[in-house]
């Protein structure tokens, strides 16, 4: 267990938010640590509320990190394709791909683990997984069972070969029939939770076809030729459509309730690691996708 010591500089400042505002501690762990009595101001522990004085000595005893191993678990997989090689998932809404904090378990990699065996290139966390989609996004995964099928399909997207066609809803009318978004991504400057558009970041490229069109909503294919974090969602927010129901890139206020972005990687296509056929997989939209999808083509008539 690492100790940090601060020396507050300023008076009238909560503790919690001046731990945020001056360390790499977040506010709400900070808040936390203060509920588990492992801050002290003075030498005496202290509440998140505590309100600083100048000169006030901080010390805050800060966890060991906890290390994070994929075990086996009995999950419920809707398995699309299967060999020796690889294995086509159809990931629901909701679901982690892999551990992280905050999601030791119950992940995709914590089913596919109690399933079968995956290659070991991205160690104990991440087996396996050659890419992801977020947790409220749908839809088909490729992942490896063996080393060598790992490496080829991840040479597969790094040359751009591989197949990725998602259908989403977005908000707003979008003029164009299709079209390209060629926009870079980064860490967004001042979120380190989000991503944006920004001078400097990695090459992102996205392709889009209007499919259906619904006044204030517009259902479209979306074709990946990079693969950047939530770069669809990123993407289509940067042109003003942003997709429907997102948390994070979404509007305030929307007319759907959703537990999540209307995203579904509904189309996926590679060549056989090992056979060299190729392969292309098709996924439904889920209920709760189609029921909106319904009630909008209802209302056009």
């Amino acid at each position: 267990m690492d100790e940090l010591t601060i020396t507050a500089r300023t008076s009238g400042i909560r503790l919690d938010k001046y731990i945020a505002d001056n360390s790499e501690i977040s506010r709400s762990f900070a808040a936390k640590l203060a509920e588990e009595g492992k801050i002290t101001v003075n030498g005496k522990a202290a509440d998140k509320k505590t309100k600083l004085n100048a000169g006030d000595e901080i010390i805050i005893e800060i966890p060991s990190p906890q290390t994070l191993e994929a075990q086996p678990q009995d999950i419920e997989l809707d398995i699309v394709y299967e060999d020796d090689y690889v294995i086509v998932v159809n990931k629901p809404q909701g679901m982690v791909v892999h551990p992280a904090p905050g999601n030791p378990d119950g992940t995709l990699v914590n089913g596919l683990l109690y399933h079968c065996s995956l290659s070991s290139i991205n160690g104990v966390i991440r087996p396996g997984i050659v890419h992801r989609i977020d947790k409220d996004t749908s839809g088909l995964l490729i992942v490896a069972k063996t080393n060598e099928a790992h490496e080829s399909l991840s040479a597969q997207l790094k040359e751009r070969k591989a197949l990725r066609k998602y259908h989403c809803l977005v908000n707003g009318n979008i003029k164009e029939d299709s079209g390209t978004i060629d926009k870079p991504i980064g860490r967004h400057p001042s979120d380190r939770k989000k991503m944006a558009v920004i001078t400097g970041g990695r090459e992102a490229v996205t392709h889009f076809n209007v499919l259906e069109r619904f006044g204030q909503y517009t259902l479209a294919e979306c074709i990946l030729e990079t693969g950047r974090t939530h770069q669809i969602r990123v993407h289509m927010a940067s042109i003003g459509h942003s997709i429907v129901g997102d948390p994070v890139y979404g509007i305030k206020k929307e007319r759907f309730k959703t537990n999540g972005q209307l995203l579904h990687a509904k189309t996926i296509g590679f060549v056989h690691p090992v056979t060299g056929a190729l392969m292309e997989f098709d996924s439904e939209l889920p209920p709760y996708f189609t029921a909106i999808l319904d009630k909008l083509r209802s209302e056009i008539g």
